[in-house]
């Protein structure tokens, strides 16, 4: 915990992003019926009843110093998934930072091993040395920025029924334009001192 709160006080640096991944399950609805549209004193109502069309797992990046987020929709959320992803943060998002500083939660997904079981040792040896990986203790995640952004992500775009995988990578990229263009930075306060004083009983009484 400690640790990742260090991380979080680093001055901003943009040669050294600091960025936060969190990632969550997601189920595709449709309706059986057609729900009736909202009118003039009556809200939007559909059926209970649905129809499942599969899941799929959004994998949301976010650097809370820049005020700058990705988020992403996939069938699966294997290692080669999360391998996939990584590349992608490093190749097109952050092209030209020697490294980039992970926060993330310690899913069996979330290794270096993902990056050499996915591509060939040389590729996945360039991508693993520009990554300096800060887990979340277990049970911790609440001090992971990006969960703070996936909840907002499900209030403000995932509260409806959403069938198709195309379908919700599309609306998951309106979200992500419309919340990239407001600049919505993260002022992260709560620091190892508080840490200290709120949750004495995980040190060790001397």
């Amino acid at each position: 915990m400690e640790d990742v709160l260090e991380v979080y006080h680093r001055p901003f640096a943009p040669a050294v992003p600091v960025v936060c991944m969190d990632e969550e399950p997601y189920q595709l609805l449709g309706h059986v019926r057609d729900p009736l549209p909202a009118r003039p004193g009556h809200d939007l109502k559909q059926d209970s009843e649905h129809v499942r069309h599969g899941n799929c797992s959004i994998f949301v990046w976010t650097e809370p110093l820049a005020g700058r987020r990705r988020v992403n929709a996939r069938r699966q959320r294997t290692r080669g998934d999360w391998a996939h992803e990584i590349d992608q943060l490093l190749s097109i998002d952050y092209p030209d930072a020697g490294r980039v500083v992970l926060i993330m939660d310690n899913l069996n997904t979330h290794t270096l091993r993902s990056l050499y079981e996915t591509f060939e040792p040389g590729k996945a040896r360039a991508l693993a040395e520009r990554l300096e990986i800060h887990y979340t203790p277990k049970h911790g995640s609440w001090l992971n920025i990006a969960e703070i952004e996936l909840s907002r992500l499900t209030r403000q775009c995932l509260d409806r029924r959403i069938d198709d995988l195309d379908l919700l990578n599309t609306e998951l990229a309106a979200w992500q334009t419309a919340t990239n263009d407001d600049q919505r930075q993260v002022d992260w306060r709560f620091s190892t001192s508080d840490v200290r004083i709120k949750l004495r009983h995980p040190y060790p009484q001397l």
